[in-house]
């Protein structure tokens, strides 16, 4: 029996214009998320009569904020990209990440992904000619649209 593994093509990968809606949307998520949890240490110094922590979250200087920022952000894309492979963006715009066979991205090129993201400027390497970024190249995987990828998954 003959097997043949699924390749990328160009017609596949997600719109530049798919991709930054999902940077918009992801990037709304982690904002409502911090402060959500925020709130939520806030809301459990109330019940417990407990606000040390509460006055630390609200004294947290700017960079404080930027780097827990950060570190809801890093979750945030590890965990959904992880399990899913996919975001709430990615959801919105019926896209997600494979890898070149059209497998799911293993731990390693997720945690790659997800790293390279924080490189302040990886949003300039989405200036090239196709839509991929370098937390694409780098971690050797692609944003494909769903439905198409799956019909072709399918033949």
């Amino acid at each position: 029996m003959e097997t043949t593994e699924l390749t990328i093509s160009a017609d596949l990968l997600a719109s530049r214009t798919k991709r930054f809606l999902n940077l918009l949307i992801d990037l709304f998520i982690v904002y409502l998320f911090t402060i959500g949890i925020g709130a939520l240490i806030n809301g459990l110094g109330v019940v417990t009569g407990n606000f040390q922590v509460a006055d630390w979250i609200i004294n947290l200087s700017p960079t404080e904020n930027a780097l827990f920022g950060m570190i809801v952000m890093f979750f945030y894309y590890f965990i959904m990209e992880f399990y899913l492979s996919r975001t709430f963006g990615k959801y919105f715009t019926k896209t997600l990440v494979v890898k070149p066979n059209g497998s799911k991205p293993h731990l390693k090129s997720i945690l790659i992904r997800t790293l390279v993201r924080f490189i302040p400027i990886e949003i300039v390497s989405f200036l090239n000619n196709n839509s991929r970024g370098w937390h694409d190249t780098l971690s050797v995987t692609y944003v494909v649209n769903k439905h198409e990828f799956l019909a072709k998954a399918k033949l």
